[in-house]
């Protein structure tokens, strides 16, 4: 095993998006002029004396890959106006984000039927596509429906932002439902579903969220796809007691095992479990245990493995001195060396300032005669970091490569790592550990929007900023040796043995979700200072049999006075299967990050409150 602000860069265009879409609906308005007969000769001449002798550009209706309900968006599109496949992918973004919600860049345009589209010249005039963001797969329903029947909608009714037809993801089922209003009601949160049919019925999860519960018809779209009933669509949903779910608010209360049915009569029985299903419905469900104690003495932290990218030591102990005459002639004219602040098995690191602005930055110098074989690893690392630009992200600012090292000029952070700040304090407020979850999940969403796996968070690899008092404000995401893009499942097992996910060690294929198994086990050690998953005699086989066995606690006294909701938020986090774990979004919208009240439903023994109850 080896050890270790949304898509802005990619998305941006040199004019803004409102000279964009103004210069868009310019086109439109020409495109619909030159069609129309009865238009005045001067009006004619003035349109033609504006263009440039070019082919008519083409209309082309773009849907969103798997949306039933968004009637998609007419755009021109020319060789003119689009120089490459890309331009225009990154225009569908920006144009497309203003009607429905997207869970990253666009990458990929399919034609009704699936057929993948590769460049410009495949585009038909008159013709419907689909749009698929980052790495989706074709997603087959029948698009033309959601088209409006009145085609001949006048230039203002198709082009202003706010009389669109837009997908209820941005204006709910009727049109008329606020977005914020859905956002109070829909949060992440796994369900259970009873799928009616013969006894014992079928018992499925499903993960519910933000991006296919937008509304009361995407839950039942996406209760359909995970049931499957054999009448077809889900039409009637009921909680455990036989009360039929009819709003959205309902899916996201209390209640959290539903049946699904389709146009089937109910019996007088369906909603009487057997103790196979009952069994079953207990056993997919991790409890929030608060009254069990652990024994024995305190589970220890791993010991902190080496860091190649800044590991802070005594400078008196490190060998060697980096002289200035031996950087390349670039890096002596821009910057003053400073100490060494750290090193690893193959690099060293030092300070740098900028010799004009008086910024502090810091210098990775790679030894490529000890990365014999690890090259790849290395030009994998320049090329994803170049590709990154994230406020809670180590910044890489210039890269130069010499005949025997590789220099990269970094951001610095002066706090250290986590690890060493874990070591000093051994457990995290739930404030505190709360703005450390908030920075790295809005990392790992930013990540994963562009299709790109860390594959080795863990402490030694996040950087903090600490105030005068100590208290950490800032976290950044560092070291990125095991980073790649993810353009199918992967089967390489890399990572650090106490956050490495189950799927990893399986070898059935892994994304990004490893990235969230490993965040979840940061967040239960900042909270208790020991992770989930232990071996007790520090042997690797026991370890990697507990995290494959997925069972953990939340053991007193070590867990009393924190709250349920960050427990809650661990165990989506901690899901064995990636399809039913939390995704990095999903932990952005989870309560526990969005509210600001502090948890306070446990006493300091660790039993749960309700009013004045205590049980």
């Amino acid at each position: 095993m080896e050890v270790s602000n949304h898509t802005t860069s990619t998305l941006s265009r040199s004019n803004s998006r409102t000279s964009s879409n103004s210069e868009l609906e310019k086109e439109l308005i020409d495109l619909e002029i030159s069609g129309t007969i009865n238009k005045s000769s001067t009006l004619k001449k003035r349109i033609s004396s504006s263009r440039t002798p070019a082919k008519k550009a083409k209309r082309i209706r773009f849907y969103r890959n798997g949306d039933k309900f968004y009637s998609g968006s007419i755009i021109p599109v020319s060789g003119e106006r689009y120089r490459s496949f890309d331009s225009l992918t990154e225009d569908l973004t920006r144009l497309l984000e203003d009607s429905v919600t997207l869970t990253g860049a666009i990458r990929t345009i399919y034609t009704l039927e699936g057929r993948k589209i590769e460049k410009l010249e495949d585009l038909e005039d008159g013709k419907s596509y689909v749009c698929s963001c980052n790495n989706e797969g074709f997603k087959k329903i029948d698009y033309n429906t959601t088209n409006n029947s009145n085609s001949t909608a006048k230039n203002a009714n198709r082009l202003s932002r706010l009389i669109r037809p837009l997908s209820p993801i941005k204006n709910g089922s009727n049109g008329t439902t606020p977005l914020k209003e859905i956002s109070s009601v829909v949060h992440p949160r796994l369900v259970t579903l009873i799928r009616n049919g013969v006894k014992p019925r079928k018992i499925l999860r499903l993960l519910l969220n933000k991006r296919n519960s937008p509304t009361y018809d995407h839950v039942l779209q996406a209760i359909t796809q995970c049931v499957k009933l054999d009448t077809g669509c889900v039409r009637k949903v009921f909680t455990l007691t036989g009360a039929p779910v009819l709003k959205l608010a309902d899916f996201f209360g209390e209640e959290d095992v539903f049946f699904a049915y389709g146009n089937e009569r109910v019996g007088n029985d369906d909603f009487e479990l057997e103790p196979e299903e009952r069994k079953t419905i207990q056993s997919n469900k991790k409890t929030l245990r608060s009254n069990t104690t652990r024994t024995g003495p305190k589970p220890k932290m791993p010991i902190k493995s080496h860091n190649d990218t800044f590991v802070c030591v005594d400078e008196t102990l490190l060998n060697g001195v980096v002289s200035p005459d031996s950087l390349p002639l670039e890096l002596q004219s821009k910057y003053t060396l400073g100490s060494i602040i750290g090193d690893g098995n193959f690099a060293v690191v030092l300070k740098l300032k900028d010799r004009s602005t008086n910024v502090e930055h810091a210098l990775k110098i790679i030894d490529k005669s000890k990365c014999s074989g690890k090259g790849h690893y290395l030009a994998a690392e320049i090329r994803v970091m170049k590709k990154l630009n994230h406020p809670y992200i180590i910044q890489l600012i210039q890269d130069i490569e010499t005949m025997n090292n590789m220099y990269l000029v970094l951001e610095l952070v002066r706090g250290g790592d986590l690890f060493d700040a874990i070591t000093r304090v051994t457990r995290f407020s739930e404030n505190q550990s709360k703005i450390m979850m908030k920075h790295l999940a809005s990392a790992m969403s930013y990540m994963h929007a562009l299709s790109i796996v860390h594959r080795d968070i863990k402490p030694e690899n996040l950087l903090v900023e600490l105030d005068k008092d100590g208290n950490v404000v800032l976290l950044k995401l560092g070291d990125f040796g095991l980073a790649c893009e993810v353009t199918e499942p992967l089967l390489s097992v890399c990572g650090t043995p106490t956050y490495v996910a189950p799927e990893i060690l399986m070898e059935t294929g892994y994304g990004v979700k490893i990235d969230v198994w490993a965040a979840g086990i940061i967040l239960y050690i900042l909270l208790c200072g020991f992770p989930p998953f232990v071996s007790p005699d520090n042997q690797q086989e026991q370890l990697f049999d507990a995290i494959l066995n997925g069972f953990f606690d939340f053991p007193a006294p070590y867990w009393n006075n924190i709250g349920d909701s960050v427990r809650d938020l661990i165990i989506n986090m901690l899901q064995s299967d990636p399809e039913l774990r939390f995704s990095s979004e999903d932990i952005l919208d989870h309560p526990w990050l969005t509210s600001n009240v502090v948890d306070d439903t446990r006493d300091p023994n660790g039993y749960r409150i309700i009013s004045n109850l205590v049980f």
